[in-house]
């Protein structure tokens, strides 16, 4: 078999492959090396850190609490009543900490369960509040009667001090823990009424003059309409009534006694254990602020782009 071998004009001057030698060194091919082979030979650039906005976010906390350490240290250089030191605070949290959920009776138990026992608390009364504060909201904003109804009463109730409701719960239900589940119900509604609210009537008009035009029904108007556009304003109103939970109901459970971080406190300033107290004002901030830490996690899953940045 005869084979031909065409070269280009410009091989002409390449020299000739000799008798004898290997097919690998013959003319050489002007190929360039594939791209993916290319880019791994290539060395990938080293992701820098940068030191400035990284101190920067570690270093003013670090101040702040060194801040908050040294005048607690000062306090208690300066106390003549015995107040304790931040190094004493802190052995005495290792001991608490230790056996967080023991259980000696109903009066003496773990900080552990004193925290779950609050935390319960605060997610049946807050529950209930959601349930009705978040319909109530909704109705509120979109049907001008409502409005009209309903804002004298929320604006005469909605300043009361939470505490005002305790003793009615008290008288209504017979019993502590439901008057305390009473006051946290009460205080946490009227933030995710008043968001609630206010967000439906911030809906631009256009939109539901569009959904007149189409003849949408109610069903379709919340659910396309207002509840994606009230999302932001209902989980801000959510994210202020679990804040104000927390608080009350520590007051709360001072007054009515009990298993709860509220009653806790009360118990060690009636045993003139004044470490523990400071122990449990460091486990009530921590709670608050993790569960204000989830509601921002969980608006942000929900919310759209523009309303994240």
């Amino acid at each position: 078999m005869v084979s031909a071998v065409f070269h280009s004009p410009m091989d002409a001057s390449l020299p000739l492959p000799r008798a004898g030698e290997g097919r690998s060194e013959g003319v050489p091919r002007a190929e360039a090396p594939s791209q993916p082979a290319a880019a791994a030979r290539e060395p990938k650039p080293r992701t820098l850190i940068d030191l400035r906005a990284f101190w920067m976010r570690v270093l003013p906390p670090l101040a702040g609490f060194g801040l908050l350490v040294l005048i607690w240290e000062l306090v208690a250089m300066k106390s003549t009543t015995g107040f304790p030191s931040p190094l004493a605070t802190w052995q005495q949290a290792l001991t608490v900490f230790s056996d967080p959920f023991y259980s000696k009776g109903p009066n003496d138990q773990g900080v552990g369960w004193n925290v779950l026992s609050s935390l319960q608390r605060v997610a049946l009364g807050f529950g209930l509040a959601a349930a009705v504060g978040i319909p109530a909201g909704f109705a509120i904003g979109r049907f001008e009667f409502l409005s009209r109804m309903f804002n004298p009463l929320i604006s005469l109730l909605r300043p009361v001090s939470p505490l005002a409701w305790l003793p009615i719960g008290l008288l209504v239900f017979k019993g502590a823990n439901p008057a305390a589940i009473w006051t946290i119900f009460i205080c946490s509604i009227w933030p995710m009424v008043i968001n609630t609210a206010v967000g439906v009537q911030r809906v631009p008009s256009d939109y539901m003059n569009v959904a007149k035009v189409l003849n949408l029904s109610e069903w379709k108007i919340f659910t396309k309409i207002l509840f994606p556009a009230v999302l932001p304003y209902m989980l801000t109103g959510v994210r202020l009534a679990v804040g104000t939970a927390w608080l009350v109901i520590v007051a709360a459970e001072m007054l009515t006694g009990g298993v709860g971080i509220g009653f806790w406190v009360w118990d060690e300033w009636n045993n003139l254990n004044v470490a523990n107290i400071i122990i449990a004002i460091f486990v009530i901030g921590i709670v608050g602020l993790v569960l204000e830490f989830a509601l921002i996690k969980l608006a942000t899953a929900f919310t759209f782009e523009e309303v994240k940045s």
